[in-house]
């Protein structure tokens, strides 16, 4: 399979194909591995990495400096052994720059034509203001509206209007020029935590899958780190409230809203975000009309601030440049 490294060749029913790569909250990412982890899928397949990526840096562990591994880009299998449909699952550690992001899909796509599969599933993230102890919502929107009326008995909310940029939204697009059905799930998580892992947004998305596609695992780990999670950031929260150790007065809700606003900048950023902002940086110097682009990633991520000086200096480059 060209553009594919295949190392098994499983015999499938009726596939459905599951994407996931990292994301606001790590949702859809966290979603698909706990499902290959539950179901102790088959690893046979792989996108080779440096087709579609390349290092960036080095990492520094204990003052030693070593390159990093390239992301990891694998297929998994597991069959079903009740005899209905089987599942395919790509999982991959980072997105590609969206200007090979067409060519990344069209390899996904030509295994999954392959093993014909009808149908592909992906998994993201919400933003919505609400509280990180709300039980949030999962959205659905599809390839059409065939089957988006056969998932509005499950209770989910349905996207009708908008846009699901970036890999997900492509994907989606591009599987269904090629004749597949699609779906994308969507879980809500607060505007304030995109940058926190949110396992509840993996959870109600896996619990959603379950229902669509009739499979049945064990959640226990999932809402273990979801109490984890939410139990951190509550001591945070309460801790700031009190005013800390060095503040004059415990601090007041207007102000406990705006430390949830920016909780987000005390955690960090995926890996491959930090590289597309970089990749983004490199682009502007040398073609500040792309400058837009990258303003606009660097305020989906709510970062914006961190990156403020480099940002200005761009310009103020470019007008050293004319001048």
């Amino acid at each position: 399979m060209e553009g594919i490294r295949v190392y098994k060749k499983p015999r499938l029913k009726s596939p459905y194909l599951i994407v996931a790569w990292p994301g606001m909250g790590e949702v859809a990412i966290k979603a698909a591995t706990y499902l290959i982890e539950k179901l102790a899928a088959i690893e046979f397949a792989e996108i080779p990495p440096k087709d579609f990526f390349y290092l960036t840096g080095s990492n520094v562990v204990d003052g030693i400096l070593r390159l990093p591994e390239l992301p990891k880009n694998k297929f998994y299998f597991w069959k079903n052994k009740t005899g209905k449909n089987d599942l395919i699952i790509f999982a991959s550690d980072s997105q590609p720059d969206l200007e090979q992001a067409e060519e990344y899909c069209e390899r996904i796509i030509n295994l999954a034509k392959a093993y014909k599969v009808k149908t592909v599933i992906g998994f993201a993230a919400m933003p919505q203001p609400i509280d990180h102890n709300q039980p949030p919502n999962v959205w659905l929107t599809a390839t059409s509206p065939q089957l988006i009326a056969g998932l509005k008995k499950l209770g989910l909310q349905v996207l009708s209007e908008g846009q699901i940029s970036g890999l997900n939204g492509l994907f989606l697009g591009l599987a269904k020029r090629e004749g597949l059905d699609g779906l994308c799930l969507l879980g809500e998580i607060p505007l304030y935590t995109i940058q926190i892992e949110n396992p509840r947004a993996s959870l109600i998305l896996l619990e959603s899958l379950c229902k669509i596609i009739n499979l049945r695992i064990d959640f226990t780990g999932l809402i273990e780190q979801t109490h984890g999670v939410e139990e951190q950031i509550n001591k945070l929260l309460d801790f700031l409230k009190a005013g800390g150790p060095s503040s004059p007065a415990p601090i007041n809700e207007e102000e406990i809203e705006k430390i949830k606003k920016s909780l987000s900048q005390l955690t960090r950023l995926p890996q491959s975000v930090k590289e597309k902002i970089e990749s983004l940086f490199v682009d502007a110097k040398t073609d500040i009309s792309k400058a837009h682009q990258l303003k606009a990633e660097l305020d989906k991520w709510n970062v914006y601030r961190e990156y403020e000086d480099r940002f200005l200096d761009l310009f103020k480059k470019s007008r050293d440049t004319n001048n």
